[in-house]
């Protein structure tokens, strides 16, 4: 399956510019969310071939909202890739477990994002 589009969530109006630039440039369609609300709403709207999940967010941050996804029949197979500033080794094994395929550490490089997008498509 290849993935066309994506759903950004995070907090930081720069992050969510930066990435949907870089996917755009690649040819997918993105849409955004800022919070848990609006990334449900997301989902219920259209589903995703991915989300790029911040874990750092006011309200449910990216490790409780990755799990109430997974937790969901309806969204179960999408993949989730977190994307976030925290770079210790426990929360990388935290978000895999949380239901993550994959994650990678701002600043995000173009290149490894697309590389792990095309390792899951």
């Amino acid at each position: 399956m290849a993935i066309q589009n994506v759903l950004i969530v995070d907090d930081s109006k720069t992050e969510l510019m930066f990435l949907t630039d870089v996917l755009h440039k690649h040819g997918m369609s993105v849409r955004t969310a800022e919070n848990s609300e609006e990334t449900m709403q997301r989902l219920v709207d259209e589903k995703p071939d991915l989300i790029l999940m911040d874990v750092v967010m006011p309200g449910q941050n990216g490790f409780q909202l990755t799990r109430s996804i997974n937790r969901n029949p309806l969204y179960s197979d999408i993949p989730i890739i977190m994307c976030t500033s925290k770079n210790l080794e426990t929360d990388r094994v935290w978000g895999m477990r949380q239901g993550a395929k994959d994650y990678i550490t701002k600043p995000v490089s173009p290149a490894e994002l697309m590389e792990k997008i095309r390792a899951l498509g």
